[in-house]
């Protein structure tokens, strides 16, 4: 079985966001890039399927510009076979996104996609759903588990009443949660060798696909500072400042 990784090139985890002066957008100007920490979950879950005997190849896909292939060549350091960049220099959507996947899903033919439940960019939360009801696969999001049987996956998946495992048939898509898994880091030896690796390069045209913006954003701000917090002496006291300050009672 052949295993579809998505991967998406964002700011770094680690690096405290600061938007343009003209509240056009995100400062990304020598900014720290990464690979989104749920992708990277992703990819370590697929190698681990791989390493049990459930796959015998690992195909990893980014959409984004020119510089996502450094991205692609962690995933490639970590383990993975193959690597396709669909490069663009447009935002792309979710939608569009999961129209471009579903294209390399057709080309490729994998048992399984293993999508990253959000982006920490646009925390969507789309993309996995979407490809999943163009592609008319089962799914399983949200995934703190995963088993691969014949034909068949059970995947145990975290919701507001905790935990709930759902029987899907293969080819599915799953969508990853962080208590999946612990990914693992690349050695240097591995990051040399995925230096050297070819990729796969693609455009958005290659699928037919338009990735002009759907959504305008009109202004990006940061969030009000909190105001200082105050402690009260009783309970009485607690309910008659929710009533006559905070009016929420």
């Amino acid at each position: 079985m052949k295993i579809l990784v998505t991967v998406k090139r964002v700011v770094d985890y680690n690096v405290k966001i600061r938007v343009k002066a003209d509240g056009s957008g995100v400062e990304l100007a020598n900014v720290k890039m990464s690979m989104n920490p749920f992708d990277e979950i992703s990819v370590e879950e697929a190698l681990r399927l791989k390493e049990a005997g459930k796959a015998d190849e690992v195909v990893v896909v980014s959409v984004g510009p020119a510089k996502a292939e450094e991205t692609l060549r962690t995933a490639l350091a970590m383990g993975a076979d193959r690597a396709i960049l669909v490069e663009t220099e447009d935002q792309v959507e979710p939608l569009a996104v999961a129209k471009i996947v579903k294209g390399v899903a057709d080309a490729e033919q994998p048992g399984l996609i293993i999508v990253g439940k959000q982006a920490i960019d646009d925390d969507s939360n789309q993309t996995g759903q979407m490809l999943s009801a163009l592609l008319g696969w089962a799914q399983g999001t949200f995934a703190s588990k995963v088993e691969i049987g014949e034909g068949s996956a059970t995947v145990t998946r975290e919701v507001d009443g905790g935990l709930q495992t759902i029987a899907i048939t293969l080819p599915a898509v799953v969508t990853t949660d962080l208590r999946l898994n612990e990914p693992r880091y690349a050695s240097l030896p591995n990051i040399m060798k995925a230096k050297k690796k070819p990729l796969d390069k693609k455009s958005p045209a290659d699928f037919g696909v338009d990735t002009a913006a759907r959504i305008k954003v009109l202004k990006t701000e940061e969030p009000s500072g909190r105001k200082a917090g105050i402690k009260v002496k009783s309970v009485a006291e607690l309910v008659e400042k929710l009533k006559t300050e905070a009016g929420v009672l």
